[in-house]
Formats: structure tokens, C-alpha cells, sequence
């Protein structure tokens, strides 16, 4: 089957879904985490469906490509800190936590697996 699409990724539609709970969630934490938890978690969850969209447009060269993904995974490793954070804050509760990490080493493990294996997502030139 051919993806048109990075919005067609499995990892990109996880990483969304993640990215919406979290909205969601983030809209009970404490006014005082405006500007610091509540913007950081939402930045760095969206951050990583939106470089995704950028790896994918990149896919002619290799090396842009894993570079955009090492930046998605990067940013789904701050994500997971920002929801030991929130837990541990108080802000979640302990099964909400464990489902959104279980979500989170998910996206990571697929996108190890594209950064280990671009080929399978790479564009070649015709010759």
C-alpha cells in the first residue's frame, strides 16, 4: 500500500492522538502552569506530529529525513518528562499516566524503526 501522506503513518496518527489527550488533559492544570508545564507538554506533543510532516516532505534526502525524525524523537522523550512531571505534580492521576506513556514509548519505538530503516520511506530519483 502506498502513503500519500504523512498524516497516513500509524506513528503520525498515534502521535496526534497523544497530542490531543494531552490538550485535553492540560486544560485542568493549575493556572500556574500556564507558562511553563501546560505550554512545554502541549509544545512538545504537537512538536512531534508537525516534524513528522517535515520529515516526510524531506524524503529525497536521507540525511534531512532522519534528522526530522531524531527531532520527533526528541521531542516525544519531553513529552514523556512532562508527564512524569504532571504525575508527580498531581495534576494526573497514576493509570492516566501509565496509558499516555504506554502511547508515548509506542510513537518512540515506531519512530526508531524509521530512523533505523529510511529507506522503506526515502524517494529515489529516477535514472
Amino acid at each position: 500500500m502506498r502513503i500519500n501522506s504523512a498524516k497516513e503513518l500509524n506513528v503520525y496518527m498515534k502521535s496526534y492522538e497523544q497530542a490531543m489527550k494531552i490538550f485535553e488533559l492540560s486544560k485542568s492544570f493549575p493556572k500556574e502552569e500556564t507558562y511553563s508545564l501546560t505550554s512545554q507538554i502541549r509544545r512538545s506533543s504537537r512538536s512531534v506530529c508537525l516534524n513528522l510532516r517535515e520529515a516526510w516532505a524531506k524524503r529525497r534526502y536521507e540525511a534531512h529525513f532522519i534528522s526530522k525524525l531524531t527531532d520527533c524523537d526528541g521531542e516525544n522523550s519531553e513529552t514523556e518528562s512532562s508527564l512524569d512531571f504532571a504525575k508527580d505534580c498531581q495534576y494526573i492521576d497514576k493509570e492516566t499516566h501509565k496509558e499516555l506513556v504506554s502511547l508515548n514509548n509506542e510513537v518512540g519505538r515506531m519512530l526508531g524503526s524509521m530512523i533505523n530503516n529510511p529507506h522503506h520511506f526515502i524517494i529515489r530519483s529516477k535514472k
